[in-house]
C-alpha cells in the first residue's frame, strides 16, 4: 500500500509531547552594559523604569523514543511536574528582574527567558529529552530556543 511503513514492530519509534503553560511576569528591558540613553535607544518603551507585563505562553517539547511497554516517550503529569518546579514556581506573577537572581546581571528578554527555561528544564528532565523550548510573549512575537 502507497505510504505504509514497512518498519517491524520492534523499530524504534520517536515522538514528540508538548505541554503549553501560561504565566504572567513583569520586566524592564535593561542592559547594565548599556547606557540610560543606550538603553532607552535599544529598548524604546520597554525600557520604562517602572516595567511593564506580559501574559507569556510557553511550550515545552520534549523527543524521545516511545516506550515499548507504556507507549509514552514520558509520563506528562511528570513533564507537568517538572513545568511547575522551573517555570511556574519561580517565575509566574513575578517581576523578572527583581525576584529571579538569573535577571540580575542579564537582560530579561523572551530569548533569554527561554534560554533560562531551557537551562533548568534539562537539569530535572531525563538526559537528552529536551527539545525545544517556545514563548509566545505576545499574539505576534515567539521566541524558540533548542539549546544550540
Amino acid at each position: 500500500m502507497a505510504g505504509s511503513s514497512a518498519q517491524s514492530s520492534t523499530a524504534e519509534r520517536i515522538g514528540y509531547i508538548s505541554r503549553i503553560e501560561s504565566f504572567s511576569a513583569c520586566h524592564r528591558l535593561h542592559s547594565i552594559h548599556l547606557s540610560d540613553e543606550e538603553n532607552k535607544k535599544v529598548y524604546g518603551k520597554c525600557n520604562n523604569p517602572n516595567g511593564h507585563g506580559h501574559n507569556y505562553k510557553v511550550e515545552v517539547t520534549v523527543r524521545g523514543k516511545i516506550d515499548a511497554k507504556t507507549g509514552m516517550v514520558m509520563n506528562l503529569t511528570d513533564l507537568k511536574k517538572c513545568i511547575e518546579e522551573v517555570i511556574m514556581i519561580p517565575l509566574d506573577h513575578k517581576n523578572l528582574d527583581k525576584d529571579v537572581p538569573y535577571f540580575t546581571t542579564v537582560v530579561s528578554t523572551t530569548e533569554n527567558v527561554a534560554v533560562y527555561i531551557w537551562d533548568n528544564m534539562v537539569k530535572v528532565l531525563p538526559p537528552g529529552l529536551l527539545y525545544e523550548i517556545k514563548i509566545h510573549e505576545t499574539d505576534k512575537n515567539v521566541v524558540v530556543y533548542r539549546g544550540e
